[in-house]
């Protein structure tokens, strides 16, 4: 994949033509529900044309069903950036409200797949084990575990037919693999997320998608390199584009978009990279600020922007105050 990265953020431009959207955290809560105000605004926003994409650490094939009750069409962007995949020319029917967070569902044929080397995915699993975090491994829709692995448990439910359990999981890594994955509890990996991208500078690059999740791409693997390509794809300008998300794997997307968006929720590096800063997705934050900027007329929308920058320039100021007073 070619990197459309703009050199400099551009300023937001109106309408709105490309919105790219985190999944959990963002637009889905902690019981793994879409509110009916987010999926009103979401599939508003289709109907006025505006491409809508999942950007998403999931793997494609869990993504798809959030998509699939979204109405969306545009490819799915998945582990971290790592694989684009379109979506599935027979579509499924829409995930229910009440549908286990853990089911999987049909995918498209992949548009971009850039995995890491058998090697340095050996050296990650090596790496986080001393570290105390336990890791396994994606290679595109399944997943590669070691049979002891401690947090078996806690991603069982994601390991479906496509599962390879292996007996020692270095020994199983002879080809390359999409992401690295590694668990730990809180603040373990966030105080690990430093030292990880220093150390694997220039051979993986190291995030963080949740407080318990240390993951490895391959090297300039983003959400926002992805976001840029579909956008070059589709000839639309990052100006014109509104990227939302919650996490430290979202940060490249938020800071390249004209109209990034952090949730309120986020850790103070994320709402410092924002051009927005939106209200939790308990208080549909995304929502909000879909029917601000895209859903509402056309001046109404140039007045809500300038308001909303206005308002999170003034948090953004208190938030860096924060900071240096917390290091001082």
């Amino acid at each position: 994949m070619r990197n459309y990265r703009p050199a400099v953020r551009p300023e937001p431009q109106l309408p709105i033509r490309l919105l790219a959207l985190d999944i959990d955290g963002t637009i889905v809560d902690q019981d793994f529900r879409i509110s009916d105000r987010t999926i009103a605004a979401i599939r508003g926003a289709v109907e006025r044309g505006v491409r809508v994409s999942l950007a998403t650490g999931r793997m494609p094939s869990s993504a798809v069903l959030y998509a699939n009750r979204l109405g969306l069409t545009e490819p799915i962007i998945g582990h971290q950036g790592a694989i684009v995949r379109a979506m599935p020319a027979r579509r499924e029917a829409p995930l229910a409200a009440d549908a286990p967070p853990t089911f999987r569902g049909r995918v498209g044929r992949v548009l971009h797949h850039e995995a890491l080397a058998p090697a340095v995915v050996r050296e990650a699993i090596e790496w986080c084990r001393a570290n105390g975090l336990d890791p396994h491994v994606n290679d595109r829709e399944h997943i590669v575990v070691w049979r002891d692995d401690p947090s078996f448990e806690d991603y069982s439910g994601y390991l479906g037919p496509d599962a390879e359990i292996v007996p020692d999981l270095e020994t199983a890594i002879d080809r390359p693999m999409t992401k690295v994955i590694s668990v730990g509890e809180p603040p373990r990996p966030r105080e690990l997320y430093p030292v990880a991208r220093a150390y694997f500078a220039g051979r993986a690059d190291a995030t963080l998608s949740h407080p318990r999740f240390l993951e490895f791409v391959a090297p300039g693997v983003s959400k926002g390199k992805a976001v840029a390509w579909l956008a070059h794809r589709a000839r639309i300008p990052m100006g014109q584009v509104m990227a939302i998300g919650d996490a430290f794997n979202d940060i490249e997307m938020i800071g390249d978009a004209g109209h990034g968006a952090s949730m309120g929720t986020a850790p103070t590096d994320v709402r410092l990279a924002a051009r927005y800063i939106a209200a939790p997705v308990g208080e549909d934050g995304s929502a909000r600020l879909i029917e601000q900027l895209i859903l509402a007329p056309p001046d109404e929308a140039v007045a809500n922007m300038a308001r909303l920058i206005e308002e999170t320039a003034a948090l953004q100021v208190a938030l860096r105050a924060a900071q240096a007073a917390a290091r001082a």
